[in-house]
C-alpha cells in the first residue's frame, strides 16, 4: 500500500507516493531523480548504494524508505558545497581514480563519512572505512590515494581558515 511520505534529501524536502517499504535507494533514483546512487547487489554486499542517512554511511537499497523520514539523507549529488566539487570528488578526478566508475558514488560517500569523522585517517583507518565497498576494477590503491590528497586538502583549508579567524581576532602566536 502507498502512502505519502516526506523525506529530506540532500537539503531538500521531497514528497512522494510511494508504498514505505521501498528502498530508499529506488526512491532517491526513480522518485527524486537523483540517479548518482548506484544499484548494483541489492543485498548491502556491495556498497554502490552507499548514502549517508545523518551523516552515518548505510546501505541504501536495504533500506526502507519509511526509515528515512525525519532524517536527513545525503546523496553523492549533496555533498558539494554552493555547485562546487567536494575535496573528495576533485581529488578523484585530480588521481584519476574511477576505471569503470560504477561504484565511485558509494567509495566517495564512504570516504567523507570517514573524513568526517577522521580527518587524517592511516592507511589502516582507510582500509577499515572502506572495507565493503567493491571496487569490480580493482583500483583500490587510487581510491587511498584520492582519501590521502582530499585528506590533505581539506585540513589545509581548515588550517588557513583557523589562520584567518585569528589574525582577524588581533590574537598572536607567541610560540
Amino acid at each position: 500500500m502507498n502512502l505519502v511520505i516526506t523525506l529530506r534529501i540532500n537539503g531538500e524536502s521531497h514528497t512522494v507516493d510511494v508504498d514505505p517499504k521501498t528502498p530508499l535507494m529506488w526512491v532517491i533514483r526513480d522518485y527524486v531523480g537523483l540517479t548518482g546512487t548506484k544499484f548494483a547487489c541489492g543485498i548491502a554486499q556491495c556498497g554502490s548504494c552507499t548514502v549517508h542517512l545523518n551523516g552515518a554511511p548505510v546501505r541504501s537499497c536495504v533500506i526502507p524508505a519509511e526509515a528515512a523520514i525525519g532524517h536527513e539523507v545525503t546523496t553523492i549529488e549533496g555533498i558539494g558545497d554552493d555547485g562546487q566539487l567536494h575535496p573528495l570528488q576533485q581529488a578523484w578526478i585530480d588521481e584519476q581514480v574511477p576505471q569503470c566508475g560504477y561504484c565511485q558514488s558509494g567509495q566517495i560517500m564512504a570516504a567523507a563519512a570517514l573524513l568526517e569523522s577522521n580527518p587524517s585517517p592511516t592507511d589502516e583507518d582507510i582500509d577499515l572505512a572502506m572495507a565493503g565497498i567493491i571496487c569490480r576494477c580493482g583500483t583500490y590503491p587510487r581510491i587511498r590515494k584520492g582519501i590521502r590528497r582530499a585528506a590533505e586538502t581539506m585540513n589545509s583549508a581548515a588550517t588557513g581558515k583557523a589562520d584567518a579567524r585569528q589574525a582577524g581576532s588581533g590574537e598572536a602566536d607567541d610560540g
